[in-house]
């Protein structure tokens, strides 16, 4: 096997040069010296002041919220993300085995047959958690009255501090 720099492989028998993997190394160190100044900048350039409770309250296009925010986020999306993820990965193996399905005979074929078959359970499995169900969303709660700033901000700080209505996840 030809190789395609000038300078002698010095590996030997025993495998390819170390030199070989310092690209890998150099990009390895390089990436986690950014990451590690990404943080540390962050940490050093945030502001130190905690912020007010009517800061931390919902706030969209200066409108105040009339509802309470869903708890929880919808279902719907994680299926479709399944599914865009589950035809996505289909084509990725399907394009290189349509490269060389003839070379693969009857092998290929029955491979293919069973991922495809894999891939029909899964969007079949999709299909019955209702992912393309677009229909109205199911309100999980009764509607709450009409809200204003002032009404918010007040929910907001008579929230036990321990509690999940106080910014913390549920």
């Amino acid at each position: 096997m030809r190789r395609m720099c000038s300078r002698p492989h010095v590996g030997g028998r025993n495998g390819p040069a170390m030199d070989d993997y310092l690209p890998i190394v150099v990009l390895l160190v390089l990436g986690i010296v950014f990451a590690a100044g990404s943080f540390v900048a962050s940490a050093m350039l945030a502001p130190r002041k905690r912020p007010t409770d009517a800061k931390m309250a919902p706030y969209e296009c200066g409108i105040v919220p009339d509802r309470e925010p869903p708890q929880r986020f919808p279902v719907r999306f994680y299926l479709i993300a399944m599914i865009f993820i589950i035809f996505d990965i289909e084509i990725v193996f399907l394009y290189p085995w349509a490269v060389v399905f003839r070379q693969l005979h009857t092998f290929g074929l029955v491979e293919i047959l069973a991922f495809a078959g894999a891939v029909f359970v899964s969007f079949l499995y999709l299909i019955s958690n209702g992912a393309l169900d677009w229909g109205p969303a199911k309100r999980l709660g009764r509607p709450v009255s009409h809200r204003t700033s002032t009404s918010t901000v007040n929910r907001v700080t008579s929230a036990p501090a321990d509690g999940p209505g106080a910014g913390q996840a549920a």
